[in-house]
């Protein structure tokens, strides 16, 4: 039976994304310690990437904060970030200049089974997968 552990984490302001990094990287380093199998370090650097660039941007382009949720499946890592917004992603150009731009475009390239849910009440949850 494999692992499942969830991590659920309520997140606002400017540090939310070194939070989010400092909580997940801690649940994920548990998952390792519990199974040496269960995914690689590179999965674990990735889930770190995409789950830092989702939370930047549910922060910086929404009025409330954000929800992360990362949950450790057979297949890979599930994260999920739910915002208030009802605002899709839109892909940008990046600027090569360090002016954004790159977020979803990682996201897209580096995730697999990306997703985007809207709610009822309004807001949305974006799911991607990092392949074990």
């Amino acid at each position: 039976m494999p692992l499942q552990l969830i991590l659920h984490l309520d997140l606002q302001g400017r540090s939310a994304a070194a939070q989010a990094r400092r909580a997940a990287r801690a649940h994920l380093v548990t998952a390792a310690e519990a199974d040496d199998e269960y995914f690689s370090p590179l999965a674990m650097d990735t889930a770190l990437l995409l789950i830092s660039e989702l939370v930047t941007n549910a922060v910086r382009h929404t009025s409330g904060g954000c929800l992360l949720e990362v949950r450790l499946e057979s297949e890979g890592i599930d994260i999920e970030v739910t915002d208030t917004s009802d605002a899709e992603p839109e892909p940008r150009r990046p600027d090569r200049r360090g002016e954004g731009g790159w977020g979803w475009h990682l996201v897209n390239r580096l995730g697999t089974d990306v997703g985007i849910h809207h709610h009822a009440a309004g807001g949305k949850t974006i799911h991607v997968r990092v392949p074990r």
